[in-house]
């Protein structure tokens, strides 16, 4: 942004859960939820993770960010974001606005951050950060045995008001902290100056922290989080690995010496689920396992799709597969398990590894399962892309209500 803004991501432990901020949410680390968004927002000069933890830097980096290594003087348990933010600032003599953004919010928008900024940029706020709107009657607490009563802080129970009658109250929903270095460095505060607040949509505000446990976290995110720019519905062609996706990557050799594979019918009904969406397969067997390359013969003649060798870089097969259907990454899915598919995993538009994929191919992955290759991995990524597609179809269609409304 042309006057300096940045964006500054303060990362913490958990004490609840180890690592937390890189623990997979539907399939993407906490972190990149909120990286994602920053990016595509377009709207900072750099974007920085601050963390004093090498597996979070690694995640940072692969998600687009710079890393910020915390001193041991900020790094304990006592530190606050504030004291985090006036180090860094401090060695950034370059950057005029912070946004502090949390990674327990991943339902933020790249919207969201530029309505916000926008606010400091356009309106001369000098801080601005996120709320929702809360209808719930807050009462007085008392310790017990003292014998004091209660109180209502906010209702007056002889005129309880029904909620639609209510306009509820402002609370901070944690999402994110937008800041001016001279309320920083100077007045030592996050709020203050000339102060604003952003109001999110209570189906945004999902904070990990305090409300809301992973599995349901899971569900609002599917619904309500941010994908990336590219619509998935686009998602015309599939290739996946045979070896590591659809095998569990044992061998099992019979009496007379003959070696066999297996695949999993869960794997096999998410295949066809996507050929029912009109996404063409396509199974991939590599030269350096020859095991698995009648099993997948034979798989594919009964699935009616398409079986091709690729070699240590894959991208040089698929290109020309690519090109010759008149197709953009954008419009491939892609699910690798291992080093030689980093390319792909990262140029396709949607992309995915089983849980027991090695690091670099998670972190190249914009989706890593919950299932084991060969235990329903392929299954769970059919899923995803399914859901993908009825969620961009939704969209296409509110679209259509919206504009139609003028």
């Amino acid at each position: 942004h042309s006057d300096g803004s940045l964006y500054l991501f303060s990362i913490g432990g958990s004490k609840g859960i180890p690592l937390k901020n890189i623990k997979m949410l539907a399939g993407v680390p906490l972190i990149g939820w909120v990286l994602r968004a920053a990016v595509d927002s377009e709207m900072f000069d750099s974007i920085w993770v601050s963390t004093d933890h090498t597996d979070i830097e690694n995640v940072a980096i692969a998600w687009g960010a710079k890393v910020h290594r915390r001193s041991p003087e900020v790094s304990k348990d006592s530190s606050t974001s504030l004291e985090t933010i006036q180090e860094f600032v401090t060695s950034h003599p370059e950057v005029d606005v912070v946004c502090n953004i949390q990674a327990t919010a991943p339902c933020l928008h790249p919207f969201h951050l530029k309505e916000a900024l926008q606010m400091i940029t356009q309106h001369g706020f000098d801080s601005v950060f996120s709320v929702v709107r809360r209808h719930q009657f807050r009462w007085q607490e008392i310790k017990k045995g003292s014998g004091e009563l209660t109180k209502p802080f906010n209702l007056d129970p002889a005129n309880r008001p029904r909620r639609q009658d209510w306009n509820g109250e402002l609370c901070e929903n944690g999402s994110f902290y937008f800041t001016t270095r001279d309320l920083i460095i100077n007045k030592g505060l996050l709020q203050g100056g000339k102060v604003a607040y952003y109001e999110m949509l209570p189906e945004y505000s999902v904070d990990i922290d305090v409300d809301i446990d992973w599995p349901v976290a899971e569900q609002r995110v599917l619904r309500y989080g941010y994908f990336g720019r590219v619509t998935p519905e686009v998602v015309r062609l599939m290739f996946c690995r045979v070896s590591g996706c659809l095998t569990d990557g044992q061998i099992f050799v019979s009496k007379s010496g003959a070696e066999m594979v297996s695949f999993n019918i869960r794997d096999i009904t998410g295949i066809r689920m996507l050929q029912e969406e009109k996404v063409e397969v396509v199974l991939l067997t590599s030269t350096e396992d020859p095991v698995v390359q009648a099993p997948a013969d034979n798989l594919a003649k009964s699935l009616g799709c398409q079986v091709v060798q690729v070699g240590g870089e894959p991208m040089d097969d698929l290109l020309p597969m690519v090109e010759k259907r008149e197709l953009q990454w954008k419009d491939v899915a892609y699910m690798g398990n291992d080093k030689p598919d980093v390319k792909v995993l990262n140029l396709a538009g949607l992309s995915a590894v089983p849980s027991d994929a090695p690091v670099v191919a998670i972190n190249a992955a914009k989706y890593t399962c919950h299932s084991l290759g060969g235990k329903g991995a392929m299954r769970e990524f059919a899923e995803h892309i399914v859901l993908q597609k009825q969620k961009a179809k939704s969209q296409m269609n509110q679209d259509r209500i919206d504009n139609s409304s003028f």
